[in-house]
């Protein structure tokens, strides 16, 4: 029932505020020059996501904390970009310290998901490749990397909602995270549906993303013979693909503060 009744306050809260879409294009203008690199110089648009991914991990907390808020107001009438800047500044600092929480724990699991899957790959090539290995020792291996993996999803599936908690209910980033666990753990058939929905969201957003990269690749107009059309493709493409985004950002942005509120007020 939340998950419905958020799907259908979304399409009139975003009706009512066009405004709301503003700050999810300028994020994604942010992107476009990196997308364009790709086309002239891969090498360098590569340093450039490494460049962006840092600067990223100090604006996204004050992109999550002044959409949420937008989000909030629009479920209930008009919102504006002030809020935007006032709620984004206000919680910045509490998204900041549980968003780099995050970053730790994944960046921990991913290490030990890598050295124990770089400790299977020697141990293959050690004793011969996968017919001579010893397959109880392949499966304990395999079993770690699944674990960890797991022990990730479960992590950000139970903590996803700790912005909304911080913007909207005035958590600090340690109670927001407990107070997201606590929320998915009394409503996991409902958690389960949202996440669906999001997966759904999200698989569009990077099937897009991945349209994009690939219209923009130098590689595209030699395998598909265009060179003379490269450019006009790529221009569309990146003009679809900007769109879309805009607009799958937009929808997800209220929804996700719809179905939190749909399960806490």
């Amino acid at each position: 029932m939340a998950v419905l009744n958020a799907l259908r306050r979304t399409p009139s809260a975003l009706a009512r505020n066009p405004v709301l879409f503003v700050p999810i294009l300028a994020l994604a203008l942010v992107q476009v020059p990196q997308l364009a690199l790709q086309s002239i110089n891969p090498l360098l648009s590569s340093v450039v996501s490494f460049a962006m991914s840092l600067v990223f991990i100090v604006v996204i907390p004050f992109f999550q904390g002044g959409t949420i808020a937008m989000a909030n107001e629009s479920l209930d009438g008009r919102t504006s970009l002030q809020t935007f800047i006032t709620e984004g500044k206000a919680n910045y600092v509490q998204i900041l310290v549980a968003y780099l929480l995050l970053v730790a724990v994944s960046f921990v699991l991913g290490i030990i998901a890598f050295f124990v899957g770089l400790f299977g790959g020697v141990l293959v090539l050690a004793s011969g490749g996968f017919e001579s290995m010893n397959l109880l020792a392949l499966g304990a291996i395999a079993a770690v990397v699944g674990i960890v993996i797991l022990l990730y999803v479960l992590f950000i599936f139970f903590v996803q909602f700790y912005g909304q908690a911080i913007v909207l209910d005035d958590y600090d980033a340690i109670d927001g995270l407990k107070h997201s666990a606590s929320v998915v753990r009394h409503h996991l058939v409902s958690t389960l549906g949202y996440a669906i929905i999001g997966g759904i969201l999200g698989g569009l957003l990077g099937g897009i993303a991945a349209l994009g990269s690939l219209l923009l690749s130098p590689r595209t107009a030699s395998v598909f013979h265009l060179p003379e059309l490269a450019l006009p493709i790529a221009v569309l493409g990146g003009f679809v693909v900007l769109g879309l985004t805009v607009l799958l950002g937009g929808f997800f942005s209220v929804y996700s503060v719809a179905f939190y509120r749909a399960l806490t007020r």
